[in-house]
């Protein structure tokens, strides 16, 4: 009875002290965490306040910076133009053609062609053979009337011996006058019979010399419209076409406003489609009439031969028609908008303005302004796309270009 009650005792004891151990360790779990949350809260704390101080320092400087940012302005670049000598000119195209074209076909009686001896594109001289015509027949008709003239000739040398003879018996009384008169006559008769025959042998010649086609002048083969094989006669029409001199021109059809500052003598580039040549040329034949459909004119540039230039192709032209005084401004003053073309000024305020222009002759030293500029303006030449209507600036002024 005893024993059981010390054991009793004895677990008693040690479940308190159990129960002691762990209350004791659930007190040092409690004061770990609250010390790792008053940690935790304390490190928020001092982060809050550090971010609150760069903030606000941020915002103190940023402040400084736009309270200087905002009593600076902007330096811009203008230029003042003036007024300057400036050749004036116009933009045109048109069809190149042979200045003066021509057409070669048959002259003569004609006949079967026997050879062609030129090509399109090649240089001929004037009266040089383009094609041959077969001749045989002719020829036995010219060796038939060469033959005549020498019959006739015979037959003069004849008239002429017997005159003489008769003329030496005249004063011996064996002839009468009346017999000289007749055998004077004979030979006259003769002599003449000997020139018919050489001006029917001469004109046979010529025929025969004008069977084959030859150029008429020297130029430049443009096309051919014969082979051998082929019978040509009058009714053949064109059968090779030719520039004189190879010269070459532009047609271009100008709008009537352009035709009054153009002058025989006008000075101009052209330029054929598909190369970057420039070929001086000059105005030689200005319309004197305007079509009432198109309300245009034709200009005719004659332009030198150039392998460049085929008849029928398209061309571009830029005739000099003078100079004028225009303000001069470079291409990158100029921007274009709905409304057109413009520029930026600087007005006495120091602000920007827009200004529409109408733009003139564009040349490598610039762009000319036709219209709505004085000349006097203070124009920005650069960053016009950065700025707006009303921007206060500080105007930097460029030295206008010569």
């Amino acid at each position: 009875m005893n024993y059981e009650r010390k054991v009793d005792v004895m677990d008693s004891l040690a479940g308190s002290t159990q129960s002691y151990y762990e209350e004791a360790d659930n007190r040092r779990k409690r004061t770990r965490l609250i010390v790792a949350l008053v940690l935790i809260a304390l490190a928020l704390a001092a982060t809050w306040y550090a971010f609150s101080s760069s903030k606000d320092g941020a915002a103190g400087a940023e402040g400084a910076a736009g309270g200087e940012g905002a009593a600076a302005v902007p330096s811009i670049t203008v230029m003042v133009p003036g007024r300057q000598s400036v050749q004036t000119t116009i933009s045109t195209n048109g069809t190149i053609a042979a200045r003066r074209e021509m057409p070669v076909g048959v002259a003569g009686e004609g006949g079967q062609v026997v050879r062609v001896l030129v090509e399109p594109g090649q240089w001929v001289g004037a009266g040089q053979p383009l094609a041959i015509i077969d001749r045989a027949v002719q020829s036995q008709q010219a060796a038939g009337l060469a033959a005549s003239i020498r019959v006739a000739q015979a037959d003069a040398d004849l008239a002429q011996a017997e005159l003489t003879r008769a003329d030496a018996l005249v004063s011996r009384g064996f002839i009468s006058k009346a017999d000289m008169d007749r055998k004077r006559a004979t030979r006259d008769a003769a002599n003449a019979r000997v020139r018919v025959a050489q001006a029917q042998y001469a004109e046979a010649q010529a025929r025969n010399g004008r069977l084959n086609i030859v150029a008429p002048a020297a130029g430049l083969v443009l096309t051919r419209g014969v082979e051998p094989g082929q019978i040509v006669g009058a009714g053949s029409g064109v059968l090779f076409r030719m520039a004189r001199g190879g010269e070459m021109e532009l047609l271009a059809q100008m709008a009537e406003a352009d035709l009054q500052r153009v002058r025989v003598g006008t000075r101009a580039t052209i330029s054929p489609v598909g190369t970057n040549l420039e070929i001086a040329g000059q105005v030689w034949q200005v319309s004197p009439v305007i079509n009432p459909d198109t309300r245009q004119g034709m200009v005719r540039i004659a332009v030198p031969y150039s392998a460049a230039l085929r008849p029928g192709g398209f061309a571009d032209a830029r005739l000099v028609s003078g100079t004028e005084e225009a303000p001069l401004l470079p291409e990158s003053a100029v921007q274009s908008g709905p409304e057109g073309n413009y520029v930026l000024i600087v007005d006495g305020k120091n602000t920007i303005q827009r200004r529409v222009v109408k733009v003139g002759t564009v040349t490598d030293d610039g762009v000319s302004i036709a219209s709505g500029l004085a000349g006097n303006e203070r124009v920005v030449v650069l960053a016009g796309a950065f700025l707006n209507v009303g921007d206060k600036v500080k105007p930097v002024v460029q030295k206008s270009s010569q």
